[in-house]
């Protein structure tokens, strides 16, 4: 029997590649029953790209469609709530990143989803790309030795002509932190079988976006994995508007080892890598890519299939919350904060 799903927010563009994925069943045993949004000016636009709207009050979706699955894409502090009313509802959720703001509304969606017998996933869609497949292989492989550092470049344009202007009202947006650096906190951890152990400092501020000086478009952190390999990531909105997300720095992640250096790019097709004695670096091609590997991970977790080291509920809610604490420690200028057996 197919997983049915219903799409409740269409506030940032991401969800609707995860709305045409299920439409078009890119995966097999899914089929689409309901979509809402509930602000008429988000609404219009939606439907403009192809949203078959079906609703404009979540409550109404929930009591009229028949459906198993939640699908969330409302703005960022809002999706904790709706992802906890879905799970008292009885159903799956699987959100766009991140799933939600707020370290209490977790703790609420966990209890719920393990009470319930009931699965969480999100769009961490960096496990799906073939340079981090790539990547993966080769670091566990131990072609590089022993990771004592990482460094990650997820800077993002702030485009602030045309980004939704919820990111800039207060209360909305949750943190840059949370907002991108959860796709670092996911994919570091599977490509080098590391766990996240402290974060020694983070930081955000306001740089690029003067007008809406609460929003806090700089962000930098330093983190310590559990082998004490030092992680240094930037996933500020600080690329140029023009080129943006094509510019080869765009996800730039480089891991050294004990017995080399291994880079990769979103934009890159090759992994760069050097070792021991060479004398200059080489490129290793990429493997095929996963396309919707985080939609194909959602479905086996609900039907428990789930593999060794696949994207799952735990991963999902070990990622929210270690991003959540990193953004608090830049809240509140915490240092040296220990994430225990998150």
């Amino acid at each position: 029997m197919s997983l049915r799903f219903a799409f409740m927010g269409f506030r940032h563009d991401h969800i609707q590649t995860l709305y045409k994925r299920v439409k078009e069943k890119e995966v097999a045993g899914v089929e689409l029953v309901a979509a809402c949004e509930e602000d008429a000016a988000a609404r219009e636009e939606a439907v403009r790209k192809g949203v078959e709207m079906t609703h404009s009050r979540f409550e109404d979706m929930l009591s009229e469609a028949p459906c198993d699955v939640v699908a969330i894409g409302d703005y960022f502090a809002r999706r904790g709530s709706i992802a906890v009313q879905a799970l008292r509802e009885g159903k799956h959720v699987i959100a766009d990143k991140p799933l939600c703001t707020d370290p209490g509304e977790l703790d609420e969606i966990e209890r719920l989803s393990g009470e319930m017998g009931l699965k969480v996933g999100c769009m961490l869609t960096r496990r799906d790309l073939g340079n981090a497949i790539g990547a993966r292989r080769l670091i566990l492989d131990g072609t590089i030795g022993e990771v004592h550092a990482i460094g990650f470049d997820g800077q993002h344009p702030l485009l602030s002509g045309s980004r939704p202007g919820w990111y800039f009202e207060p209360g909305k947006h949750g943190g840059t932190i949370t907002d991108i650096a959860i796709h670092a906190v996911d994919s570091i951890p599977w490509m080098t079988g590391l766990k996240f152990a402290r974060v020694n400092a983070a930081r955000c501020w306001n740089a690029f976006a003067p007008e809406s000086p609460h929003f806090e478009d700089g962000a930098q952190m330093m983190l310590t994995m559990d082998n004490g390999c030092g992680v240094l990531g930037d996933v500020s909105y600080f690329m140029p508007d023009g080129a943006g997300y094509k510019l080869p720095w765009y996800w730039r992640t480089t891991f050294w080892g004990r017995k080399g250096v291994l880079e990769i790019a979103q934009n890159a097709d090759e992994v760069v890598l050097a070792l021991g004695t060479d004398q200059a670096a080489g490129g290793r091609a990429v493997p095929a890519g996963n396309p919707g590997g985080h939609l194909k991970s959602f479905v086996r977790d609900v039907r428990g299939e789930t593999e060794a080291d696949e994207l799952c509920t735990g991963s999902v809610i070990r990622a929210s919350r270690i991003a959540i604490a990193i953004q608090k420690a830049a809240d509140e200028n915490a240092h040296d904060v220990d994430l225990g057996e998150i």
